[in-house]
């Protein structure tokens, strides 16, 4: 399967979403940026850079004038502003100007830092995406938002930065490990409850395929979910309304995650806190139990978790500190039905603990 998803928007650059079963065509998808004249930097960390670092060189020095690596410590843990000096001070040395690029080849921590630091080098570099998580092919590769965390708040740092391409090789897949592989499910779970009921259902009937990693379903799921954000980011740029949707589960999810300290696959915590959210909207009335029951089985389907030992009154604290705070206002995202979002400002602090204690006990 090959498969070009354009995404383009108001005013904005357009670019496109290349799905491939290889690296075979990334070279012709880079022919447009008169790449001759230009030197690139390929952004990694340290479990993906084995993997893929010198078939993506080989393939560069074909094509750029010249070709450097920077290879940073895998995790969350180096996703903030000290390793971004890192990245600066390389490129620096190595004379990087405006007319050259970045490229992003990992998951969803090398893409916000090199979407950042493209950003932000001398006020803005191309940079291109080579998602090679399934996190990151199906979310975080698309739709320009970068960013590293700040002492331990997730994404508090932040810039909005186009890519000039996102090229998903989707045989990097067969590389991941189950729990992360998996953990990348909690962001395609999600489009299903924001966007279209039918593709929970789709995703139910083949479970199976999607957890043996199957080429020809995982490149529809993947086409599929990239298309959802690519609609969402379309319609709002820079988050002023409908884009707000992509954050369900990520409220209280990325609470769970500081609260406990990383340990957990950021696929994880959005499962956790799409079941907090899915019973704060049926205590609002706005869903049914049935369809509670319905989302935590299929979350639970893909081997993600729905609960945590976790400390009730730290998660909430940590909500106050989100981003994503609206003028002193929590801006949750839940469900008038599956496969519809809405925004609510308006949630009291007992609603917020009575979700974040249904989802604050292990099984």
């Amino acid at each position: 399967m090959s498969e070009i998803i354009n995404v383009s928007w108001k005013n904005e650059p357009c670019y496109d979403i290349v799905i491939e079963n290889s690296w075979d065509k990334l070279k012709s998808c880079l022919s447009e940026f008169d790449t001759a004249k230009r030197k690139v930097c390929i952004v990694t960390e340290s479990n993906v850079g084995p993997h893929f670092a010198t078939k993506i060189r080989t393939i560069f020095e074909d094509i750029f004038d010249k070709v450097i690596i920077f290879e940073f410590p895998a995790g969350e843990k180096s996703k903030n502003l000290d390793m971004i000096s890192e990245l600066y001070e390389a490129l620096i040395k190595e004379h990087f100007d405006r007319n050259d690029m970045l490229a992003a080849l990992g998951g969803g921590v090398t893409g916000d830092m090199t979407g950042f630091a493209a950003a932000t080098y001398l006020r803005g570099i191309d940079f291109i995406q080579l998602p090679t998580s399934l996190l990151s092919q199906v979310d975080s590769s698309v739709g320009g938002k970068t960013g590293v965390d700040f002492k331990g708040y997730k994404n508090m740092v932040g810039a909005f930065k186009q890519p000039k391409l996102v090229y998903i090789n989707t045989e990097t897949l067969m590389t991941l490990g189950d729990r992360e592989f998996l953990s990348g499910m909690g962001e395609v779970i999600k489009y299903g409850f924001i966007k279209d009921r039918l593709f929970l259902d789709w995703l139910k009937d083949n479970k199976d395929a999607i957890i043996n990693k199957e080429h020809s379903v995982l490149e529809e799921m993947v086409a599929k979910s990239c298309d959802f954000k690519r609609v969402v980011v379309e319609n709002d740029f820079t988050e002023k309304g409908e884009r707000a949707h992509l954050n369900f589960g990520h409220t209280i999810g990325h609470s769970v995650e500081k609260a406990k300290n990383f340990e957990l696959l950021h696929g994880e915590c959005v499962a956790i806190g799409m079941a907090a959210a899915l019973r704060i909207s049926c205590d609002c009335g706005k869903v049914t139990e049935e369809d509670v029951a319905y989302g935590i089985n299929l979350i639970k389907e893909f081997n993600l978790p729905v609960n945590t030992s976790i400390d009730i009154e730290e998660v909430y604290s940590g909500i106050l500190n989100d981003k994503k705070m609206d003028s002193g206002k929590i801006k949750f995202i839940l469900l008038y039905g599956l496969g519809n979002a809405y925004i609510d400002k308006n949630l009291t602090k007992e609603q917020i603990m009575n979700g974040i204690v249904y989802i604050g006990n292990e099984d």
